[in-house]
This record gives C-alpha cells, sequence and structure tokens, in this order.
C-alpha cells in the first residue's frame, strides 16, 4: 500500500481516516476537496488536475476522494490500493448533517477560507443534500470501479460499517510499535 485512495459516500469519513492512514504509515495524504477548491467563494485551482497528475506522478500518498471527472481515471489508474468506506445511509446521513450543522453554526473555516453557510443548505450540491442524492449512483460507480477487469491489480479494501474499518485500521503500523487509537467513525 503506497498509492492508496480512499472513497465514499460524502460523511463516510474519508478524509478522517486517509489522514490518520497516511500517518501510520508514513506517506503524505492530500485532501482533494482542499486541491480542488483554491480559494474563497469555493473558487476552483485552474491548475488542479495538473496539481493531482503530480500527485499521483509520486511513489506514494493517500487521498481522500475517488476522483473528479476530470482526474478520476488518473488516480485510479496509479492507485495500488481502494479503502471503500461503504456504509449505509442510515449511517452517512447523520455524520454529514451534524458535520455540516456545526460548520455552519460554528463558522469554521474548511478548504482555503470557505465555509459552509446556511443559505447553502438550500443549493442542490450543498454536501447533505448531495450525500442524499448521490449515494446510490456512488455506490453504483464504484461497484463498477472496483470490479473493472482493467484496474484487476488494483487491491481493494470494502469496509460496510465503520467498526470494521476501525479495527483494520488499528493493525495498520502495529508491526511497527505504533499503537494509536483510529478515527472516531
Amino acid at each position: 500500500m503506497r498509492r492508496i485512495l480512499v472513497v465514499g459516500s460524502t460523511g463516510a469519513g474519508k478524509s478522517t481516516l486517509a489522514h490518520e492512514l497516511g500517518e501510520r504509515l508514513g506517506v503524505p495524504y492530500h485532501e482533494l476537496d482542499a486541491l480542488h477548491f483554491a480559494g474563497p467563494g469555493w473558487a476552483q485551482d485552474p491548475d488542479f488536475a495538473a496539481r493531482v497528475a503530480e500527485i499521483a506522478a509520486t511513489p506514494a500518498w493517500v487521498l481522500d476522494s475517488y476522483g473528479t471527472p476530470d482526474v478520476r481515471p488518473l488516480l485510479w489508474e496509479r492507485a495500488d490500493t481502494v479503502v471503500w468506506l461503504d456504509y449505509p445511509r442510515h449511517v452517512v446521513m447523520p455524520r454529514v448533517l451534524r458535520r455540516s450543522l456545526r460548520r455552519t453554526v460554528l463558522r469554521e473555516r474548511i478548504f482555503n477560507g470557505n465555509r459552509e453557510t446556511l443559505r447553502e443548505w438550500f443549493r442542490g450540491d450543498h454536501p447533505a443534500r448531495w450525500a442524499w442524492s448521490q449515494y446510490a449512483p456512488r455506490r453504483a460507480a464504484l461497484t463498477a470501479l472496483t470490479t473493472d477487469p482493467a484496474l484487476a491489480p488494483l487491491h481493494t479494501l470494502r469496509f460496510t460499517a465503520p467498526r470494521e474499518a476501525r479495527r483494520w485500521l488499528r493493525t495498520i503500523g502495529a508491526g511497527r510499535g505504533e499503537r494509536r487509537k483510529g478515527p472516531a467513525g
């Protein structure tokens, strides 16, 4: 495991797990949304694809997304491992709602100075609405990618419950004497 994609629905805990995995393996972790949304007002980085290509060309990385359409093929071809957090909708929806509510109420800065606002809750691309509307299509897309014969050398770890992922994560780095607590799940 040196080039790892952590994938799943919005709210599954991809960033949390990817960050911890990167630390445990000593591999650089990159938050794809932070690379994509490069400035205030959710401005997109015009050099996003080139920046992702630079990361993908390195020998080791952990990314927390299955990728936007412009970089997805590159990431999936370069990855050696996919960690799929395939949690049920009743698990991810409360998580994304709590996270978005906290970010809105506390006005937390995310992705290069951006913030979730009350007004954004009414947009179709708000994380909570996105998680609900894209849940089934994302699962179907990930199923297709993880079973694609062209990507057969890709090792896929699929977890259907947070406790499974936490249990697995505790085994990473344990051989080096590192016993860290996994993500909250």
